[in-house]
């Protein structure tokens, strides 16, 4: 059986090394992985697509229609990315916007409500949680990518356990920040439990 997710957010939000997380965890556990990105222009602020699939498959890359899952940093690459959704397929998403550069200064719109809203008509398997979530969890909105594993732990459509995203953790993130991303994932798993 082959999972496939996909991660969605914007350059500087910790996007490829949460799949590069997810890749890891189900590697230590005996799966097979395989990865991709796709990153805009932009380092910081241009979008970032992760692929990650576990399981017997050719490409890394998740094909259309076929995600069980996608981990949206932000509402609108959430609805961005929705045709990769297979139907029954589950969505954690953030509902904090980063709105784009060109929205910023008043060339395109961008209305997070609209996106969410998108979000809720059209995906019934839905985890929303916001950056104010994680900082009240962990002290740090920088902890989002943890937070968001936790909540597709807790959501039940990834299919590794706490203990499993900690022991990745522990080899890839710096000594300092291994406290307030255990609290992040610990807090994720819970905001996706009572959903």
């Amino acid at each position: 059986m082959t999972i496939n997710c996909l991660l969605c957010g914007v350059g500087g939000q910790g996007t490829v090394l949460a799949s590069r997380v997810i890749a890891e965890a189900a590697m230590q556990k005996g799966e097979k992985a395989r990865t991709a990105e796709t990153i805009g222009m932009a380092q910081r602020g241009g979008c970032v697509v992760s692929h990650v699939r576990i399981g017997e498959c050719f490409s890394p890359l998740v094909p259309p229609a076929s995600a069980d899952l996608i981990i949206a940093f932000e509402p609108g690459e959430a609805v961005r990315c929705l045709a990769y959704l297979k139907d029954g397929g589950a969505v954690i998403a953030c509902t904090t916007p980063v709105v784009p550069v060109m929205a910023s200064i008043g060339k395109a719109d961008y209305d997070e409500k609209k996106y969410v809203r998108i979000l809720q008509e059209k995906v019934g398997n839905l985890v929303l949680v916001s950056a104010k979530d994680v900082s009240s969890a962990c002290g740090s909105a920088k902890a989002l990518n943890v937070y968001l594993l936790g909540a597709a732990i807790g959501s039940g459509k990834l299919p590794l356990t706490e203990g499993d995203i900690e022991k990745v953790l522990e080899k890839r993130v710096k000594p300092e920040f291994i406290n307030m991303n255990r609290l992040a994932l610990k807090a994720g798993i819970k905001a996706a439990t009572e959903a």
